[in-house]
């Protein structure tokens, strides 16, 4: 897992098996850092390790990754944008899906296989 800090969380909402987050991409973020000179880009390994450390922590599990699966990228995250990163839980198959997008825009998308024996946390105990 890389070590990363969250950008500003500007709003927040939750359902049973779903949450969602309004973020900032501050064109600040050292993301941004020779990534790249001509065109700044939030990398995809920072909207992916975003995506695990927001949902783990929402659903109650431990970051326990096992695989990544159907990963797409499908827009570049520019600097000074707002995006929507939803991440849906399947406790039956111990999975988290996530989708960044802003309205129809679609940046990123993906789900996170977590480890079997990891099982979720109670939350707020």
């Amino acid at each position: 897992m890389i070590t990363s800090n969250l950008p500003t969380i500007i709003s927040f909402t939750s359902e049973a098996d779903s949450a969602t987050w309004r973020l900032d991409i501050a064109a600040n973020l050292n993301y941004f850092n020779g990534h790249f000179p001509e065109q700044p880009v939030l990398p995809g390994v920072t909207q992916l390790d975003w995506a695990i450390k927001l949902g783990c922590a929402h659903f109650g599990y431990n970051v326990n990754v096992a695989t990544l699966e159907v990963l797409k990228f499908q827009q570049l995250m520019l600097p000074n944008t707002q995006v929507d990163l939803i991440v849906s839980h399947s406790a039956a198959k111990q999975k988290l899906t996530f989708a960044y997008s802003d309205g129809e825009k679609r940046f990123a998308s993906g789900r996170i296989a977590l480890n079997t024996t990891n099982s979720p946390v109670a939350v707020g105990s």
